[in-house]
C-alpha cells in the first residue's frame, strides 16, 4: 500500500499503526491477495474484528443504559452491528475507496458491494485490536458507531418480526418469503429475496445470506406499507 493511502486509512482509523502490515491486510480483498503472491486478505482479521466489535458494543451499551432490560440492549446492539449499519458507516468514512481489489472483483463492482464494506469495517477493527489493543479498537468503534447504539430512541424490532406483527394486525395474514435469485461465487454469494402478502409481492431485498436478504425484503415491505397507497390488498 502506498504512503498516501496508508495515511488516509490511519486518519480514518484514528490510529498510527506500529505494524502497517495489519492495516494493509485489513484493506485487502481476497481477490487481490489471490492475484498477488505475498499479499494477505482481510478474512482472518474480519473473523477477529467481528468478535471484538460485538464485545465493545455490548460493553458500551451495558454501561450507557444501566436500567435497560436485556431485550432493549439486544435491539440496540443488533441495530449497531447490522450489515446495513457497518456498510453504511464504512461508506460514509470513505473506507471503500482504500480497499485493494483484484482485477475481476474491481470490474464486477465489488468495491461498492455492501458485504465488502461490512467485511472491511470488521477487519479494520480486528487490525486495530491487534496493533493497539482494546483501547484503539474501542476508540474507533465508539467514534464511528456511537450514534447507532446510544440514540435516545430504541431501534425498531427485527424487521421480519415487525412486519409479522403489522400484517397480523392489519391484514390478519402472515408474510411469506422466498429466495428468487443467487448471484456470485460460492464464497461471496448475494441472495435476492421477495416477501409476499396475500400472493402479492410487497417487498424485495438482497444480502450476503438468505436471512439478511429476507430481512432486507421485510424492511422494504415495512417502508411500502407505511404508505397506504402502496399497501397490497387485504387477504380474503
Amino acid at each position: 500500500m502506498d504512503d498516501e493511502r496508508r495515511t488516509r486509512a490511519e486518519r480514518i482509523a484514528g490510529h498510527r499503526f506500529a505494524t502497517p502490515a495489519l492495516l494493509d491486510a485489513a484493506l485487502t480483498h481476497p481477490s487481490y491477495a489471490a492475484e498477488h503472491p505475498g499479499a494477505t486478505g482481510y478474512d482472518r482479521l474480519e473473523f477477529l474484528g467481528d468478535a471484538v466489535l460485538g464485545f465493545i458494543v455490548s460493553d458500551e451499551l451495558y454501561r450507557a443504559f444501566p436500567g435497560a432490560p436485556e431485550g432493549e440492549l439486544t435491539l440496540r446492539k443488533h441495530h449497531a452491528v447490522s450489515g446495513e449499519s457497518l456498510s453504511g458507516t464504512a461508506d460514509a468514512l470513505g473506507i471503500g475507496d482504500l480497499v485493494r481489489l483484484g482485477r475481476g472483483a474491481e470490474s464486477a463492482g465489488e468495491r461498492l458491494r455492501a458485504s465488502v464494506l461490512e467485511n472491511v469495517f470488521e477487519a479494520l477493527v480486528g487490525a486495530l485490536f491487534l496493533d493497539g489493543g482494546l483501547p484503539a479498537a474501542r476508540a474507533f468503534v465508539t467514534s464511528s458507531l456511537d450514534a447507532r447504539y446510544c440514540a435516545d430512541i430504541v431501534p425498531a424490532a427485527d424487521p421480519k418480526s415487525a412486519l409479522q406483527q403489522l400484517t397480523q394486525a392489519r391484514h390478519q395474514a402472515l408474510p411469506e418469503y422466498r429466495i428468487v435469485d443467487v448471484q456470485g461465487p460460492p464464497h461471496r454469494r448475494t441472495f435476492f429475496a421477495e416477501v409476499t402478502l396475500g400472493g402479492e409481492v410487497c417487498g424485495r431485498g438482497s444480502g450476503a445470506s438468505k436471512q439478511s436478504a429476507e430481512k432486507a425484503a421485510a424492511a422494504s415491505a415495512l417502508s411500502a406499507l407505511d404508505d397506504p397507497a402502496d399497501e397490497p390488498p387485504d387477504t380474503p
